[in-house]
């Protein structure tokens, strides 16, 4: 049984052993510690926190929803990633060329980190190549202050035929 179906009684059970910055993350909502880092700066920022408030659908073999991390006040939408699997990079391309006009950026909590075991490619220089704008641990100051397009609405749908 996953754990968070449980009462929260029953649940410390199954997250015993997890450092008190885990149990504090997962408490306040949150999957994972570098998620509610960056919740903190966005809230000390003085910015509104949105956590995974909006769906974007996208087209793979079938139509298939991402739901970002979280949304600037400015409109840039910014994904928090701890492991960057082959899977979630297929999918970040896929959604840049089926929804253009959205501003997702990426967040890495090691840029250094190679894509594989053995691999010469950091994630921060496959964003280089593939023209992703990404930062390492923490916002920059510059995303926060930047101007930007208003708040997506609350579920984008992928706009015309796209499966051939």
């Amino acid at each position: 049984m996953q754990s968070f179906l449980l009462p929260l009684e029953q649940r410390q059970y199954y997250m015993r052993g997890k450092s008190k910055l885990v149990l504090a993350a997962r408490k306040k909502g949150f999957r994972s510690v570098i998620e509610h880092k960056i919740a903190r700066q966005i809230e000390l920022e003085g910015n509104t926190v949105r956590y995974e408030t909006i769906k974007i659908e996208w087209v793979d073999y079938a139509v298939r929803t991402y739901t970002p991390d979280f949304i600037l006040d400015n409109g840039i939408i910014i994904e928090v990633k701890g492991r960057w699997v082959a899977h979630d990079r297929k999918k970040h391309l896929e959604i840049r060329k089926q929804h253009p006009h959205l501003d997702i950026r990426i967040v890495f909590e090691n840029q250094n980190n190679k894509l594989y075991k053995n691999s010469k490619t950091s994630y921060a220089l496959w964003c280089v190549r593939k023209d992703i704008v990404y930062s390492n641990r923490v916002i920059p100051q510059s995303w926060l202050k930047e101007s930007g397009q208003p708040l997506p609405p609350t579920r984008t749908k992928v706009i015309g035929q796209l499966i051939k």
